[in-house]
């Protein structure tokens, strides 16, 4: 069987379109498996792996830790909030306090861009980026891509925009990295203090209206606004960002095609969606969430099987 370019996942710009192909197709092998009477295989019973949180997080925490169990990993959950990190002590120090335990694996999500990179060149154990500030979140545009193709049967070609606060998202960067990387058409659009001023050099379409990139697209990848990276005032109010913004059933149905509805979470219901285009048939949001825990079942056991060599 063939292998990653890489030991590390660390954003998807240090991968290449055969290591996303042989997550997909890896991936398909555990959809298969989760949806058994018996969800777990015994690959991973030697390994052990430690997710660190420094951040709050609770759809990725939870769909890593049931990727872990389901490939019967031993898991070790550590959270900030509890740990000596709030004395002052390093990340190299905590991590490595870690590792002393025998980990094999370390699933990180930091306050702080480059943290997975950084950690990866000062600790002997294979590390998964579960979001690092506002730069990258490597398996939720894994599992976006992956979720596109499952819906429209391939991801080149297709014309996705994503939709909203694109300046403080790392969903947004890692998206359009990978949608590039298969092939795909990528446009942001958001007001314009929400999109980044090094944006066009991404090769990416800038539109800040919203109909306009909803005609365009075929797939449209609504971001929430994250008012808790925000220090100052993006727009006026959040019933003006919706005005323009938010997608609902009217806007949909306005529209002269049918396109698909995504979300990586949590949703803000009423500013950038409305429950009834997120509870939609257009929508894939609930296949997001399951794709998610196949993804990272790919990502772990690809990773695991390099450090078993």
């Amino acid at each position: 069987m063939s292998e990653l370019s890489v030991n590390h996942l660390l954003g998807i710009k240090y991968l290449n379109t055969q290591d996303i192909e042989l997550i997909f197709e890896t991936a398909d092998h555990f959809k298969e498996v989760i949806n058994r009477p018996i969800k777990k295989v015994p690959s991973l019973r030697d390994i052990t792996i430690a997710n660190l949180f420094f951040e709050n997080s609770t759809r990725t925490k939870l769909s890593f830790e049931l990727a872990e169990k389901r490939l019967s990993a031993d898991v070790i959950n550590f959270s900030s909030a509890q740990s000596s990190v709030k004395k002052g002590e390093t990340l190299i120090d905590t991590v490595n306090n870690i590792l002393s335990m025998k980990v094999d694996m370390v699933v990180m999500r930091h306050p702080n861009p480059g943290a997975g990179v950084f950690l990866s060149k000062h600790v002997n154990a294979s590390i998964i980026n579960a979001g690092d500030g506002a730069h990258e979140h490597p398996t939720q545009a894994l599992l976006d891509s992956y979720s596109i193709r499952e819906k429209l049967g391939e991801v080149k070609g297709k014309k996705v925009v994503i939709v909203g606060d694109i300046l403080h998202s790392r969903v947004a960067l890692s998206n359009i990295f990978a949608l590039q990387l298969q092939g795909a058409e990528v446009m942001v659009c958001g007001p314009k203090t929400l999109i980044p001023k090094y944006i066009d050099k991404l090769g990416v379409k800038v539109e800040t209206n919203l109909r306009n990139a909803l005609n365009w697209c075929d797939v449209a990848n609504m971001l929430r606004v994250q008012n808790e990276r925000m220090d100052i005032s993006y727009f006026p109010s959040t019933r003006e960002y919706t005005q323009q913004f938010g997608v609902n059933k009217d806007v949909l149905n306005s529209l002269d095609k049918e396109i698909t509805i995504m979300h990586p979470g949590p949703i803000n219901r009423g500013v950038e969606i409305t429950s009834d285009v997120a509870d939609s048939n257009q929508s894939i949001i609930l296949e997001q969430v399951q794709n998610g825990v196949a993804i990272r079942m790919a990502v772990i056991y690809l990773l695991a099987s390099k450090i078993k060599q």
